[in-house]
């Protein structure tokens, strides 16, 4: 199968330095394989969304060189597709309505019994929750190594339809990476968690798996990711050269010096790269 790789932003801020390097760490690996590099924006949260960053970031990303092979779908615009997985889950027994508070889950912990420990309450939409199996996920990511989770212990039954009636992330993603057509999915290692719940979300649906790997994370001066809510470390598209070369040297690549535009940087570190000797640790101070 041709590589399809993907670069999938959540329209919560400003492009920043992680996401920059996400951005680019991902182009490198499709473009080193011959195949595809795809954007998809993820707008499936709308209290989460910041106005206009949509627009932005897709408008930041070709003055850094990375210009997507196919056109940017929106998730917003795919809720029919996400119901039909929804209602297969559904119909397969697979899910349960779940109306339990907040003060419930503080008291109860993870969901593991497949079924909501609150009283069903008719005045009020449920959240969905997926029933999980106690079995181990085991896969192997091709930055960060063997990787195995407990499934019940680690998550217990997620939610993937939340009681606004808003998708959840893992849902939305699995069924648009198999839309997509996906082979590898490349990105922070802050989701490296999420890829046993997306696995068994892909056998639940009866899709294919792709392939993982897991980039290092950005880290701020104090050990913690940086967030696009807290306007870290933005890039500036009108200037992209510095901010290029610092996520090329993030991902333990030797940028280009001499390149007088975006382009001819990524051309060098791509005639260079090998996806094997990236950076593996699981984050890296910046600021």
């Amino acid at each position: 199968m041709n590589y399809r790789g993907r670069f999938a932003p959540s329209p919560t801020g400003l492009l920043h330095l992680g996401s920059l390097a996400a951005a680019v760490g991902s182009w490198l690996c499709a473009r080193h394989a011959g195949g595809r590099w795809l954007v998809r924006m993820e707008d499936i949260d709308p209290p989460r969304e910041v106005p206009g960053s949509a627009a932005a970031i897709l408008a930041a990303l070709p003055k850094f060189g990375l210009i997507p092979d196919e056109a940017v779908p929106y998730q917003s615009s795919r809720v029919a597709a996400y119901e039909a997985a929804f209602e297969q889950l559904r119909r397969a027994d697979l899910v349960f309505p779940c109306w339990c508070s907040r003060s419930d889950l503080a008291a109860a912990g993870l969901h593991r019994g497949g079924h909501c420990i609150a009283p069903a309450d008719t005045h009020r939409a449920p959240a969905w929750r997926l029933r999980v199996p106690d079995e181990e996920i085991a896969f192997v990511d091709a930055l960060q190594g063997p990787q195995r989770q407990r499934l019940r212990e680690a998550a217990g039954d997620f939610v993937i339809r939340r009681v606004e009636g808003f998708y959840s992330y893992q849902l939305a993603c699995v069924v648009d990476d198999a839309w997509q057509g996906i082979t590898e999915v490349v990105r922070g290692s802050d989701l490296l968690d999420s890829t046993p719940r997306q696995i068994w979300l892909q056998r639940c649906l009866g899709l294919s798996t792709p392939r993982y790997l897991h980039l290092p994370l950005v880290l701020d001066s104090h050990g913690r990711k940086l967030s696009k809510s807290e306007r870290a470390l933005e890039v500036d598209p009108s200037h992209p050269l510095p901010s290029l070369r610092r996520a090329l040297a993030f991902l333990g690549l030797q940028p280009d010096e001499a390149a007088a535009d975006a382009a001819g940087v990524l051309h060098t570190a791509l005639r260079h790269f090998d996806p094997r000797k990236l950076t593996r640790c699981s984050g890296h101070h910046v600021a």
